[in-house]
């Protein structure tokens, strides 16, 4: 009888590296937004990218899917905008992972917590609230 030998999955390992306000960010490019600010409280403007950048090792080839919870502001047609979702795969064994948004016109109804939510495998794997407030 032959013996398989079976080597057990590493544990996918995440971390929230950084969170807060962001640089201008190139959704073209393959590289995370530059961190201005590590701050939960986010003065806001036209512009002002905002979100967390998340560590992930040994996940390569699982999907992620992710949530952004903002607050309720309507479309051009006066419906409200849903929570934005998505997926994505990971591409590395050591991939860093940017969730976030930036601000558009109009400011006001954009304002207040913003809750960014990833899961990996259907298990929560980072979550955090972000307050906008105007500068």
């Amino acid at each position: 009888m032959q013996k398989i030998n079976r080597m057990a999955k590493r544990k996918i390992e995440t971390e929230i590296y950084s969170y807060g306000e962001y640089a201008e960010w190139d959704r073209q490019s393959k590289s995370i937004p530059r961190l201005v600010a590590i701050t939960e409280r986010v003065p806001a403007s036209i512009g002002t990218e905002f979100g967390y950048v998340l560590k992930i090792r040994f996940g390569k080839g699982r999907k992620l899917n992710f949530r952004i919870d903002h607050p309720s502001f309507a479309d051009d047609k006066g419906n409200v905008v849903p929570s934005f979702t998505g997926e994505q795969f990971i591409r590395s064994n050591d991939y860093e992972f940017f969730l976030g948004d930036c601000i558009w016109e109009p400011l006001d109804d954009k304002l207040g917590k913003w809750t960014m939510t990833t899961w990996i495998d259907g298990k929560i794997v980072a979550q955090k609230t972000l307050l906008l407030v105007a500068k």
